[in-house]
């Protein structure tokens, strides 16, 4: 989503500066993250669109236009608009598992190049559309896209940047997601304005600003030291090492890439290893992590936003300020988590935050039970405000807790040897799950009506539950100490450090 993808840093601190090539990085992960979260957001207003819908989907506009036709909760209830917005998720999720083999055997340059051209065909598509089957191809395509981006932009960033500004990078790509959000609702608020039927190719064509940005930035940078001398080339990464760190003397860090290299190499089979019993508490925390990310509903209320105030009766002009209004609350959040992750702690945001996502949800859920019925809406202008602060309130909890900490803390706790296989499991998960979420979450609406709410509540206490017994704190322990410190001080973990590991030189009893 709406959730970010970011990959922490190790545990050395070497010499570097912040050189123009570490700035240039900095631009790649805005544009990788203002393209993705562009995607995310301009889907639920353009789906709101009277020009669009009555284009390609006459269905859900007649029924929109005809009070007491059909139940408030079921007037978007379409398979083929929920595909609309699902269909990039699933293309995404296929699109992994090659970009996880472009991204080791071609590079992170490369394959960012290939993403940005997926977004940039994909764009042509849509904005040009002119019936339902070119509609979905572009959103494939632009799948693809946030596929190969977020596989190999965070991996880009975590390697080229110094170490001391590498944790900021991880929530500084989940920050621009949240503005590319953000920009996507104004833009859909400006849109929806214009009469001559083009605002919804306008809001979709304006993702090729962020598409182009990242094709043309993949062509200017050089490829990582990492990725370079992983694929042999170990006199060109040196060099690049040098020109990125600014300095001469980069032998220990250099040194450092060679024999990680070298390590990563003996595994012959990544995903198998990722199966190991010492990888297993890692791996089962990435799973459910994701898992529990998109059940939190947070994609649900990102996508459909205007399409949700909608039903709660706002007009379309108001519905789609109230979602500018929670996406603005998603960005300023999210500067929190920047802010504060690494005092407060990790499972202290998540904590927090699970108590006020769980109370939000159950606000919205109350009100929405007592006032929006199937033919009848008494929501009425103060409940309807109370509603915008209740899912204002969630979004930004949400935004400095499982979202930016629902990719941290899984990148914070894979060994090296399972870091890179981790993270395709950790994004295929992710996907999936947006996927199943934003196929299904307007028929839920319409089975569900209010208990959607109460449905993702109960995901929210589970995964706050989680959150006490299970996921240990990460803050401040370095990553190669992550086995003694963490998981074998954990009361439920430290069973799966097998003898091995326990045993093995570099271990501590």
């Amino acid at each position: 989503m709406a959730g970010g993808f970011g990959v922490s840093s190790g545990g050395g601190e070497f010499e570097a500066k912040i050189t123009p090539l570490v700035v240039i990085s900095c631009i790649m992960a805005a544009s990788g993250g203002l393209m993705f979260g562009y995607d995310v957001g301009i889907s639920g207003g353009v789906t709101s669109m009277p020009d669009f819908l009555k284009k390609f989907f006459p269905a859900v506009y007649k029924k929109t236009l005809t009070p007491g036709l059909e139940s408030n909760y079921c007037k978007y209830d379409n398979q083929g608009l929920q595909l609309f917005t699902s269909s990039l998720y699933l293309a995404a999720l296929l699109a992994t598992f090659v970009a996880s083999y472009t991204t080791k055997m071609l590079g992170r340059k490369l394959t960012m190049l290939i993403a940005g051209i997926f977004f940039c065909v994909g764009t042509v598509f849509n904005a040009a559309a002119h019936n339902l089957a070119m509609l979905i191809i572009g959103r494939i395509l632009l799948g693809c896209g946030v596929g190969f981006a977020n596989q190999a932009i965070p991996l880009f960033l975590s390697e080229v940047a110094p170490t001391r500004i590498r944790g900021a990078l991880n929530i500084l790509f989940q920050l621009n997601i949240t503005i590319g959000i953000l920009v996507a609702n104004l833009i859909n608020y400006g849109t929806s304005k214009l009469t001559d039927g083009t605002g919804w190719r306008i809001s979709l064509g304006l993702a090729g600003i962020p598409a182009l940005l990242l094709t043309v930035g993949s062509l200017i940078v050089v490829d990582t030291p990492n990725s370079l001398i992983q694929r042999g080339k170990l006199e060109e990464g040196k060099s690049v090492l040098k020109r990125i760190r600014g300095i001469d003397n980069v032998d220990p860090e250099y040194l450092e890439i060679v024999e990680a290299s070298r390590l990563a190499a003996e595994i012959k089979d990544p995903f198998r290893n990722l199966l190991q019993r010492r990888n297993r508490p890692s791996l089962i925390i990435a799973i459910l992590m994701q898992v529990f990310q998109q059940f939190t509903g947070i994609n649900a209320i990102m996508f459909y936003a205007p399409v949700l105030f909608q039903t709660l009766g706002f007009k379309s002009d108001a519905s789609l300020y109230s979602a500018v209004i929670t996406g603005l609350v998603n960005v300023l959040s999210t500067v929190v988590s920047i802010v504060i992750v690494d005092k407060a702690g990790r499972r202290m945001l998540l904590l927090e935050a699970g108590v006020q996502m769980f109370l939000s949800q159950m606000g919205v859920a109350v009100v929405m039970g007592l006032k929006v019925k199937d033919y009848t809406n008494n929501l009425g202008h103060g409940l309807g405000i109370l509603v915008v602060i209740l899912i204002c309130s969630f979004v930004s909890s949400f935004a400095w807790s499982w979202g930016p900490l629902g990719w941290l803390i899984p990148s914070e706790t894979f060994s090296l040897e399972a870091r890179s296989a981790g993270q395709s499991v950790a994004v295929f998960t992710n996907m999936f799950f947006t996927f199943v979420i934003a196929q299904a979450f307007l028929s839920m609406l319409c089975t569900l009506k209010s208990g959607i709410f109460f449905f993702f509540s109960a995901w929210v206490l589970l995964m706050t539950l989680f959150t006490i017994f299970l996921i240990p704190e990460t803050k401040n322990v370095p990553i190669e100490e992550m086995t003694d410190r963490v998981w074998r001080r954990h009361w439920f973990w430290k069973r799966f450090i097998d003898e091995w590991e326990m045993d093995a030189p570099q271990g501590h009893a």
